[in-house]
C-alpha cells in the first residue's frame, strides 16, 4: 500500500511538472510569434496599447460616473489586456493566411486549423485526392453533413470532385454533400473565409451523428484505399519551393504504386 501511495504520489508530481513544462513552452511560442510579428507590423504595438489604454478608461470612466467609484477600472484594464491578445491574434492569423494563400496545399492546411466549439464538429481529411499538377480535394465532415473543397485548376478539380461525390454517395447516400472552391478567382472562395463559409451551412446532425458519420468515411476507405496520391504535401508549398520537383516526385510514386 505505501509503495502504490509513492508511485501515486511520484506519478502525479510527474504529470503536475509535465503541465507546468508544457505551459512554459506555450508562452515562450506566443512570445516567439509576438516577436515575429512587432518587427513586420509595425501598426502592431500601437493598436493593443490603443485597446489597453481605451477600455481601462472606458470602464473608469463608467465607474467614476455611474457607477460611483473608480474600482471598474481593475476590470477595464483586465478586459484591456483581452482586447489587446484578441487583436494580436487577429493580425497574426491575418499575416499567416496572407502568406498562404496562392500556395498549393494552402486550402488543406487551412482546414486543418478549423475551431471546432460546442456542439460543431469538424473532421478534417486533407488532399483526399489530389494530381501531379498539385491540384486536390479535400473533405471535411461536420454537423452539416460532408463538404468537399477542391483547389487548384477549376476543370480537373470538378473532375475530381465528380469522382468523390459519387464515392461518397455509395457510403452515405442520405447525407447532404456541398461543394467549395477555395482560392481568389471569381466564385472561389478565400482560404481565410473557409470557415466563416463552413458555419453558414445548415446543422443536419448533432455531434455523434457527425462523429459516426466521420468513422464511416474512413472506415471504408481504409478498407478499399484511399485515393490520396502520396507526395503530396500536407500544408502550403513553401515560397520559392520547386513544384517542378515536386511533381517528378509524385508520378514516380504514382507510377510504384500502379507497379505495386
Amino acid at each position: 500500500m505505501a509503495s502504490d501511495k509513492k508511485a501515486e504520489k511520484a506519478a502525479e508530481k510527474e504529470a503536475k511538472r509535465a503541465k507546468r513544462e508544457a505551459t512554459k513552452q506555450r508562452w515562450k511560442q506566443v512570445w516567439a510569434a509576438f516577436q515575429m510579428q512587432r518587427k513586420q507590423d509595425s501598426k502592431l504595438l500601437p493598436l493593443m496599447l490603443l485597446a489597453l489604454v481605451g477600455v481601462t478608461l472606458l470602464f473608469w470612466l463608467f465607474g467614476v460616473y455611474v457607477w460611483g467609484g473608480w474600482t471598474l477600472a481593475i476590470a477595464g484594464f483586465m478586459f484591456g489586456i483581452l482586447a489587446a491578445l484578441w487583436i494580436f491574434t487577429r493580425r497574426l492569423q491575418n499575416t499567416v493566411y496572407s502568406r498562404a494563400e496562392g500556395q498549393a496545399g494552402a486550402a488543406g492546411w487551412a482546414l486543418e486549423n478549423l475551431k471546432s466549439g460546442v456542439g460543431i464538429v469538424w473532421k478534417v481529411r486533407p488532399a483526399v485526392e489530389a494530381n501531379p499538377h498539385m491540384d486536390a480535394v479535400h473533405r471535411v465532415v461536420g454537423n452539416c453533413g460532408i463538404v468537399l473543397v477542391g483547389e487548384g485548376d477549376p476543370n480537373r478539380v470538378k473532375s475530381m470532385m465528380r469522382r468523390q461525390r459519387q464515392h461518397l454517395g455509395k457510403i452515405a447516400p442520405s447525407v447532404p454533400i456541398y461543394e467549395m472552391f477555395a482560392g481568389e478567382g471569381e466564385g472561389q472562395i478565400p482560404i481565410r473565409k473557409l470557415q466563416r463559409e463552413l458555419m453558414k451551412l445548415p446543422r443536419e446532425m448533432k455531434k455523434d451523428q457527425a462523429y459516426a458519420l466521420a468513422a464511416k468515411v474512413d472506415s471504408f476507405e481504409a478498407t478499399l484505399g484511399s485515393g490520396r496520391m502520396q507526395g503530396i504535401p500536407k500544408g502550403p508549398l513553401p515560397k520559392g519551393g520547386n513544384m517542378s520537383g515536386m511533381n517528378r516526385r509524385a508520378r514516380r510514386t504514382q507510377a510504384r504504386n500502379k507497379r505495386g
